[in-house]
């Protein structure tokens, strides 16, 4: 199970007028992913990168039977969504983005689903909903409108496009504006493009 733990940087939460969540991929930590928020983040906002166990959210591939992930998948969800509900104390859910890469991609997509209200914006940098197979009843809430962003390449070797663009759907369904972008040849990064398409969505 994965002990909370919270990296910060940027304003203390109770100063703050926004916050971002930042969600490390697998074999990185919350160290390697907290330089993104310099790409989107003013001085009003308050960062949070929690950091995965052993480096890892959920021990094996994202598309495998929910089970074979459990109890590591149940936990990463609970840890994130306790974060966000603290975060939320002081800063309004509207006020809040949530993005990943890979991994925590996927991390970020699944739990804003399980609990869809609306957030300042979601970004997914190469990720989708988990499981063997999308089971869109796990999912409710209602996004009213929050920007979701999902980046992929057209041949990433651990995403599949066709999930990525599922996974959109299914947001679009819980009310959710989605804008689903394609990066031919793009490597398993994050891409200068991808950061600018957010910049001009959601900022």
């Amino acid at each position: 199970m994965h002990s909370y733990q919270v990296i910060e940087k940027g304003q203390p939460l109770l100063q703050a007028k926004k916050a971002m969540i930042l969600l490390h991929g697998r074999g990185a930590d919350a160290d390697n992913i907290l330089p993104l928020a310099d790409s989107f983040c003013d001085s009003s906002f308050y960062i949070a990168a929690p950091q995965a166990t052993n480096n890892a959210w959920y021990p094996f591939t994202f598309l495998s039977p929910e089970e074979k992930n459990e109890p590591w998948l149940t936990s990463a969800v609970t840890m994130i969504k306790r974060l966000i509900d603290g975060i939320a104390v002081h800063i309004p859910s509207n006020k809040i983005y949530i993005m990943g890469f890979s991994q925590g991609a996927c991390l970020a997509l699944e739990v804003a689903a399980q609990y869809a209200i609306q957030y300042a914006g979601i970004a997914a940098f190469s990720g989708g909903l988990i499981g063997e197979k999308i089971r869109p009843e796990k999912y409710q809430g209602n996004f009213a409108g929050t920007k979701v962003f999902i980046g992929n390449s057209d041949n990433d070797p651990h995403i599949p496009l066709l999930r990525s663009k599922e996974s959109g759907e299914i947001m679009k369904q819980l009310g959710a504006e989605v804008t689903f972008n394609v990066y031919p040849g793009m490597q398993h990064t994050i891409i200068p493009q991808e950061i600018e398409d957010v910049l001009k969505l959601m900022f």
